[in-house]
């Protein structure tokens, strides 16, 4: 069995639990191939074989790879997207980081993931994708998000006018900071923290949420994910921040803009006694009382 290892960077009081992961692998005849700028950073440092595998890019990863083992935080596995594409290489995300919605296998509970992965006993969740339409290149190859599509104002500049369509039937015109259409998925991360409502991974649909909107009666909306979403901006500059996840490129407000559910989705692995509801309770502190 061959697996793919990405990480950003790890910190250094976190090196023994990354020696831990490799040892396992090893224990279990699994090979690493591990992407080569993480490879770099810690190359002389841990205790790897001699003639481990580097990946660099998307191209590289092929049929034997199985699962690509994410180490770092939501925004470490959400960069695996780009990685993954449409490949259908089912993701396993560790968490090093805070929170860990995505990520959400504790450092703990290493064993227990590499023994899930060789015994098969683990849960493939299937998560549905946004996929940005424009009449221009945007986002090279990579034109899709597991997370959220936004639109910003640039740094500096005042509210824009954003004029939302769904289908092509007129919605809202908000005028606001920004907007953001997130994935079910999404809805734990940037939505979140602007208000929107928690939806569960499988009600196929979108929140179009407001970043600071001017009118107070603007609400978030959930709609079904399989309407077509397009917008027109206004503003007095004469351009805005365009952002998939953690991707962003900046934008003449004359570009055509649609979202839509991505053709194919992306899966993430889970631990069988791991579930949606117990993520929201245990990340969320729900249930709780935290008041002594």
């Amino acid at each position: 069995m061959k697996v793919a290892i990405y990480s950003r960077i790890i910190d250094d009081e976190q090196q023994n639990e990354v020696q831990q992961l490799f040892d396992e692998l090893r224990r279990k005849n699994i090979e690493p191939v591990i992407y080569h700028p993480f490879f770099e950073k810690i190359g002389s440092g841990f205790q790897l074989p001699a003639d481990v595998s580097v990946f660099r890019e998307s191209a590289d990863l092929d049929e034997s790879i199985e699962f690509v083992i994410s180490l770092g935080g939501d925004g470490t596995l959400l960069d695996t997207v780009a990685l993954v594409r449409d490949k259908n290489i089912p993701v396993l995300g560790i968490n090093f980081g805070r929170l860990g919605f995505l990520a959400s296998i504790g450092k703990e509970d290493l064993a227990t993931a590499v023994n899930s992965l060789v015994n098969r006993t683990f849960v493939v969740d299937k998560r549905s994708l946004i996929h940005l339409d424009a009449n221009k290149i945007l986002f090279d190859k990579v034109p899709y998000g597991l997370n959220e599509f936004a639109i910003h104002k640039t740094d500096t500049s005042p509210m824009i006018k954003i004029h939302t369509y769904l289908n092509g039937e007129f919605l809202n015109t908000y005028w606001a900071d920004g907007l953001i259409v997130s994935t079910p998925t999404g809805s734990t991360g940037y939505s979140l923290s602007c208000g929107g409502p928690v939806v569960f991974p499988e009600s196929a649909s979108f929140v179009i949420n407001p970043v600071a909107p001017h009118n107070l009666n603007v609400r978030p909306i959930v709609v079904p994910d399989n309407n077509i979403i397009s917008f027109e901006i206004e503003g007095r500059t004469d351009h805005f921040i365009c952002a998939l996840d953690a991707r962003r490129e900046i934008v003449d407000k004359n570009v055509q803009l649609a979202v839509r559910k991505e053709e194919f989705t992306m899966s993430l692995v889970r631990l069988n006694e791991n579930n949606f509801l117990q993520t929201l309770r245990k990340k969320l502190s729900w249930g709780l009382d935290t008041r002594n």
